[in-house]
This record gives structure tokens, C-alpha cells and sequence, in this order.
């Protein structure tokens, strides 16, 4: 399948979860084996040679992207979780959503100052969640290389607030302008 035919299968759900709100509605993409395939492939791929050694995704929908791409970098994954959802000690961050505040955790052991990590998600719309993990990533020492996603909501300007000094690559595979 191809990357263009990807956005054919995301549904908007209006006034989801709050009204005003236009959900982006990605699950049709894993139901598909083509696109699920193409989606985890071009993910892999645009990364395969950056060194990888953990993939960060937050809960729950990253998780679907982040695992099977950590497996094809031969990379370990990291579960970001909200608060109280992870066993042992934790490290969080807060952010803002673009209808709310939330919080993550990742393991306090998740990441070593020899890690080079890229943040995956399903979805970056307003860039919060990723930039409170990358905080996380900042905290351990690791290096953060990039951030993919499947759906990118460019007209929130997530990229702004992803900003760094340095070269830090943000990846999309479908961008909503």
C-alpha cells in the first residue's frame, strides 16, 4: 500500500472526546494488514539508520506504532504511561492537551545516558505529550534523535513546539494542514 492511500482509512469523529473537538480516528489503519504493514515499515525504515537503541511511546495508541517498529530497530521500547499505571519507581512530566492537561511516566531505569531514542505516536496534534516525553528523555541523559507519527495535525504547529537546538527530526507519514 502506499503512504497516500494511508489517509483514506482515518475517520474524523466530530465533537470527540469534547465538543469542538474533531477526532482523528487512526484504528481503521490497524485493522488493515496493508496499511498496518506500510504504516510500521516506513516508521522502521525513515529511522533504520540513526542508531536506535529505545523507541518511547506514550499510552495507548503508541504503543501500536512504537513496539513493532523498537522490533524491526532491533531497539528495546519504553512504555510512557499515565501516572500510576507503571510498577516500579517512576520519573513524569505534565503537558497540555489540546482539551485538557494530562501527565506521563516512564521507568526511572528506562533509559541510560548511552540510549539515542526516538519518540513515536499515533498522532502528534498540539506536540505536548511528545515534548513532556522528550523531558523525560532529557532527564535520563539519553539523546533524543527524533519523533515519527503516523498523523500529523500541522495547523495546531506542533513542530513549533517541538523546536530544539540541534537536529532533532520530526517525521510524519500523513500531515493534516
Amino acid at each position: 500500500m502506499e503512504l497516500q492511500e494511508l489517509s483514506s482509512l482515518v475517520i474524523d469523529i466530530p465533537d470527540y472526546p469534547e465538543p469542538g473537538v474533531v477526532f482523528k480516528d487512526i484504528t481503521p489503519l490497524f485493522t488493515d494488514n496493508r496499511a498496518l504493514a506500510t504504516v510500521i515499515d516506513a516508521l522502521a525504515d525513515h529511522f533504520r539508520d540513526a542508531g536506535i537503541t529505545k523507541v518511547i511511546a506514550p499510552e495507548a495508541r503508541g504503543f501500536l506504532v512504537g513496539a513493532p517498529v523498537a522490533y524491526k530497530l532491533g531497539a528495546g521500547f519504553v512504555p510512557a504511561r499515565k501516572p500510576g499505571k507503571l510498577p516500579r519507581e517512576t520519573i513524569s512530566a505534565s503537558y497540555e492537551l489540546e482539551y485538557g492537561t494530562d501527565s506521563i511516566e516512564i521507568h526511572r531505569d528506562a533509559l541510560t545516558a548511552d540510549d539515542r531514542v526516538i519518540i513515536l505516536d499515533d498522532l502528534i496534534a498540539t506536540g505536548g505529550t511528545a515534548k513532556a516525553v522528550a523531558s523525560l528523555v532529557d532527564r535520563q541523559g539519553a539523546e533524543l534523535v527524533g519523533y515519527g507519527c503516523i498523523l500529523e495535525l500541522s495547523f495546531l504547529h506542533p513542530r513549533y513546539v517541538l523546536a530544539r537546538e540541534g537536529d532533532i527530526d520530526v517525521y510524519s507519514l500523513l500531515v493534516v494542514e
